[in-house]
Order: structure tokens, then sequence, then C-alpha cells
């Protein structure tokens, strides 16, 4: 118990420590004081648009989600796993130590549905897997956009189809339950990240931009990538690091790349952020009480 106490207050530094770090790296870089000028010239009107793809990005994402529990005989309401998937990002973004926005889903679930943890943390899984895939796809079609890279069109469009092929056999014999719905799920993923390609087309109108938008968009995905690990506090920093060292290898506008970084943060945030009502309020999803479980222990 004790030694689980202090790993998870050693990870919480750690998260903190790499994204003050991160910030560091950056700030080096970039005049803060023309990132604030580009934030408060930007159009609030395209602001809001960006804000609205990627709730609805998230819609998808929790419906994404629910396709895979349902995949192993866990019924719950679209609305319901919205809930909890509200609660997930918040307690992810604003409470990065503890268990984590998937720990509590799992903790959460297994209580009220008597399901084993193991079937949820694979669901959860995959379900990071398919995202996985569709910033895949999606990236290989930009990279025929960005000609100075020099690698030949064909090649990321084989490595995808191949990729997929392997990757659907491998679940279909190994995790049966779980491939059961794979076209519909994945399906789900990639209009997942096309509205998260969306809302950064729609925050490059907010600030005027009038360059070519696929090496943003291309940066943005591949920024995508690290925050999938938990690295740092909500992919604060680490994303702002990839896009800068990627504004300099593309030769992109520095201050563009990490503006909008931020921006995606913010956005992210604002709605991780209404999370918290179900905190206070924790029978509007079904439960007396939030519990802030410091450990969970999946069955086997």
């Amino acid at each position: 118990m004790e030694k689980k106490k202090i790993w998870n207050i050693a990870k919480t530094l750690l998260k903190i420590s790499i994204t003050v770090l991160s910030l560091y790296l950056v700030s080096r870089k970039v005049d803060f004081k023309d990132l604030k000028d580009a934030f408060a010239e930007s159009n609030p009107w395209f602001l809001f648009l960006a804000f609205l793809a990627f709730v609805i990005s998230q819609l998808i994402s929790s419906s994404r989600l629910n396709t895979f529990f349902k995949g192993i005989g866990l019924k719950i309401s679209e609305i319901y796993n919205f809930k909890i998937y509200l609660l997930g990002m918040f307690y992810n973004l604003f409470l990065p130590g503890g268990i984590g926005g998937d720990g509590y889903k799992i903790f959460l679930l297994r209580k009220k549905f008597e399901i084993k943890g193991r079937r949820l943390f694979q669901a959860i899984f995959f379900d990071r897997l398919s995202g996985l895939w569709a910033l895949g796809l999606i990236n290989a079609t930009l990279l025929i956009f960005i000609p100075n890279l020099g690698i030949p069109n064909w090649a990321p469009v084989l490595a995808v189809a191949l990729g997929t092929v392997a990757y659907y056999v491998i679940m279909r014999k190994f995790f049966g339950d779980y491939s059961k719905q794979f076209g519909l799920a994945h399906l789900k993923a990639l209009m997942v990240q096309s509205m998260q390609v969306v809302s950064v087309i729609f925050l490059l109108y907010a600030l005027n931009f009038e360059g070519k938008f696929s090496p943003y968009l291309f940066m943005f995905l591949m920024s995508s990538l690290v925050t999938i690990f938990p690295f740092t506090v909500g992919g604060l920093g680490a994303r702002e690091l990839v896009f800068l060292y990627g504004a300099q290898y593309f030769q992109m506008d520095q201050h563009v790349a990490v503006i909008i970084s931020l921006l995606f943060y913010c956005i992210s945030a604002l709605l991780s952020f209404s999370g918290i009502y179900f905190v206070f309020h924790p029978q509007k999803i079904g439960v007396n009480k939030i519990e802030l479980k410091q450990n969970l222990e999946i069955e086997q």
C-alpha cells in the first residue's frame, strides 16, 4: 500500500517535471509576447467552430468505446457512457496522479455491472489501438501532399493496407469478441481523428493563416501520437515540443505551430473541465459518491 502511494506521487511529480521542462524548451524558441498577441487577434467564430468540432469528435470517441463494450456483452446507453467518458477526461487532465480516467472507468463499470476488470481493460486498450490506426491512416494520406519528404505515394498506402490486414487477422484470431464490430469501431475512429483535423483547420482559419495546411495537420497528428503516452499532464508541453521541432524541419511558422497546439489544449481542457460536474453531482451517473481510488486491482 505504501509503495503504491509513493509510486503514484513519484509518477505525478515526473509528469509535472516533464511538462515544465517541455514548456521551458518551447519558451526558449518562441516569444510568448507574440503568442499573446496572436491569441488576442484570433477570430472568435472560428475558435467556436474549432471547439464544436472537438466536442463532436469526443462524442464519436465515446460512442466508439461503447462499441467495444458491446463486443464484450456490456450494454450501456450512449448517454451514460458519455457521462463517465467526460469524468474520465477530467481525471486524465486535472488529476494526473492515481488511477486516471481509464482506471476510474474500469473501477466504476466493474463495480456497477460486475464485469471482469481484465475485459474492460482490453476493451479500452483496443479503443486506443483503433485511434492509433486512424492516426496512421490519415497521416499516410497527408504524406501524399508533402512531397518534400521524398516518400513515394505508394509506400504509406501499402504500409497502412498491410498493417490493417495484419491487425484485423490478429485481433480476430486472438481477441474474437473485440473484432465483432471491427468495421464500425474503426469507422468511428477515423471520424474522431477527422473531426480533430477539422478542428485544427478551424484554428488555422482563426489565426488568419493563408499558407499550406498539410504540414500543420501532419504535425498535429504526429503530436497526437506523443500524447497517447502518459508522460506529461494532459499532453501539455509534449505536443508543443513536437510542433516546435516539426516546424523547423518543414520550415513552418513556429509561432503559428505552437499557438495551434496551445489552442487545441485549451479546447480540450475546456471540455474536460465539464466533467467536474459529475464529481459534485455523482447521482447523475448513478452513484452516491465519487471515490478517488488510488489502487485498482484488475481481475485476471
